[in-house]
């Protein structure tokens, strides 16, 4: 292995370094509470080293951001793998809800907080979300491909869907299902037959 070769793997191997911790971080005490240099501390480094990777902590959390939404794409890869679309459709959905309520912190930092998209508007735009979006996406256009629902544009069709599951998620994780007034089996019921009951009333 050459130096350039030796050098380029150690900034990778730092890069990793700095996102694992920060993301535990912004999870277990919150993006706004967390510094770069309590990241630094965390990971025995001194500020300036971070810097020299990342110019603010808006940007670091954008690749913290991304690598969670790393996390939900390989959670649909793994669960919602039907062949048959509509199936596939309806297995998207409860995969990507049952991710973001077995993960409210990861989830805030992905979709709630606004701090990230500073980064974003810099660079022009948003890819973190991309492939997850697609993969719901492309189930969709199966579906409108094989007239199995009544959407006719696959994007609004994904929009619709993908705004109620993340109302739902949302909902949760700010516990605003307490003005239901009923026990948490019940909401997570609620919650499976909101989404099996919109994407019947999608159905062709």
């Amino acid at each position: 292995m050459g130096i350039s070769d030796r050098k380029e793997r150690e900034k990778q191997e730092m890069r990793r370094l700095i996102i694992d911790a920060a993301m535990r971080m912004f999870v277990d005490e919150g993006y706004e509470k967390t510094s770069i240099r309590a990241i630094a501390e965390k990971i025995e480094y001194s500020p300036g080293t971070l810097y020299l990777y990342y110019k603010d902590k808006d940007e670091l959390l954008y690749e913290v951001q991304r690598e969670a939404f790393g996390k939900l794409l390989k959670a649909l890869q793994a669960k919602a793998v039907s062949k048959d679309p509509w199936k596939r459709l309806s297995q998207v959905m409860h995969t990507y809800v049952e991710f973001g309520l077995a993960h409210p912190d990861l989830y805030d930092l992905m979709f709630i907080i606004r701090a990230p998209m500073k980064t974003a508007e810099e660079k022009g735009d948003w890819k973190n979300g991309d492939t997850c979006f697609e993969y719901l996406a492309n189930a969709m256009q199966e579906c409108i491909d094989q007239k199995l629902i009544r959407y006719t544009d696959s994007r609004v069709a994904s929009l619709s869907v993908w705004s109620l599951g993340h109302g739902l998620v949302s909902l949760e994780v700010r516990c605003r299902f307490k003005v239901l007034q009923v026990s948490e089996g019940d909401i997570a019921r609620m919650i499976k037959k909101s989404i099996d009951e919109h994407l019947r009333l999608m159905k062709a």
